[in-house]
């Protein structure tokens, strides 16, 4: 039962999350927000189930880049980037999220791992709000369904 709450509970936050980012509400106006404090927080809230799974998180890149947005949204969005990551990568393997500048001096972030890999034919509907690409794993690994939705929908807004 604790284990069921605990993913109803998840469930809920993200739909809350999910709905307030798609609202017509106007979001937090965007601000100056340090990478690298976005990227300590969203791995600091992993490291436990990485490290149940023998997974290691790792950052690495440019340090000190800033862009404009809404931290606890950036967080939430890496958050589920990495949480994905670990879900669907083998035991005892690394996860690596990387931070550099580009040539037009926006900011790059990445997340990657050791998973098994998105089927080319589902590329274009991971995003899609509760969409599996193996539905009966849904289950062992845990997650509402939402992350990747919140994930576009964070990076979309304005």
């Amino acid at each position: 039962m604790r284990q069921e709450a605990q993913r109803l509970t998840s469930l809920v936050q993200d739909l809350i999350t999910l709905s307030r980012i798609q609202a017509a509400e106007p979001m937090p106006d965007p601000h100056r927000v340090n990478l690298d404090a976005v990227v300590a927080e969203a791995v600091d809230r992993c490291r436990m189930r990485a490290t149940a799974r023998g997974i290691t998180l790792a950052s690495v890149g440019t340090r000190g880049l800033a862009v404009r947005g809404d931290e606890d949204l950036l967080v939430t969005a890496l958050r589920n980037l990495l949480e994905n990551a670990v879900a669907y990568s083998p035991e005892r393997t690394r996860v690596v999220v990387s931070t550099k500048r580009l040539t037009d001096g926006t900011a790059e972030l990445s997340v990657a791992d050791q998973g098994i890999g998105i089927p080319e034919r589902d590329l274009e509907r991971i995003f899609e709000r509760f969409y599996r690409v193996d539905p009966a794993r849904s289950r062992a690994t845990g997650g509402t369904g939402l992350g990747l939705a919140i994930v576009k929908h964070v990076m979309a807004a304005p």
